[in-house]
């Protein structure tokens, strides 16, 4: 098990950039698939991105391949999102998530932060 806190977000301008992490407070990241899932209003949860805990693995969903770059900082515990060229479409909550392989399935995934909201927005 483990505990996922996720920071960084905000209000961007359309074109703009914006770097979300996701940590873990109790845990090692390491042995975890982690991915990144969006919420946006009226639509259902979408798999973005996420990284394997094998190899370092990374997958993208085909709406952020190219603008999105998913990392991990093993010392720091902690995962990243680098979003760029954010669209207004992009408004969502992110969370990030834990799980034994990598999947777009929310499913698939056991454990959860509480979700940052990213705007973008001029």
């Amino acid at each position: 098990q483990v505990q996922l806190v996720e920071s960084g977000g905000g209000l961007v301008q359309p074109g703009g950039s914006l770097r979300i992490s996701c940590a873990a407070s109790k845990g090692t990241l390491e042995t975890h698939a982690i991915g990144w899932f969006r919420d946006a209003p009226g639509q259902e949860r979408e798999g973005i991105s996420c990284i394997s805990s094998r190899d370092g693995s990374t997958y993208y969903a085909d709406s952020v391949k190219g603008r999105f770059t998913i990392s991990r900082d093993i010392a720091k515990n902690t995962v990243y999102l680098q979003m760029d060229s954010l669209k207004p479409e992009d408004t969502a909550v992110y969370f990030c998530a834990a799980s034994n392989g990598c999947g777009s399935k929310a499913y698939l995934y056991d454990d959860w932060g509480q979700g940052t909201q990213v705007t973008v927005s001029s």
